[in-house]
């Protein structure tokens, strides 16, 4: 398997594990917020899913980043 692959795949299977464990670990929070989108507002979510689902989506985001060092 060609490198790419390798990084796309761990990178999936990592993020979902986070996920999972995000749902897990919110089971019992009580303080809940809505988000401010630019044409509406979401439902009210826990504060914690929040800042979790912004920080795996980032994650998957970067991992689609190529950084290419040597090429000069």
């Amino acid at each position: 398997m060609s490198f790419l692959i390798k990084k796309l795949f761990f990178a999936v299977i990592f993020n979902s594990c986070l996920f999972l464990a995000l749902f897990i670990g919110i089971q019992n929070s009580t303080n809940k917020s809505k988000v401010n989108l630019l044409i509406d507002e979401t439902i009210e979510l826990p504060i914690g899913f929040i800042v979790g689902s912004s920080f795996i989506l980032g994650s998957i985001l970067g991992s689609f980043l190529v950084l290419d060092m040597d090429s000069e």
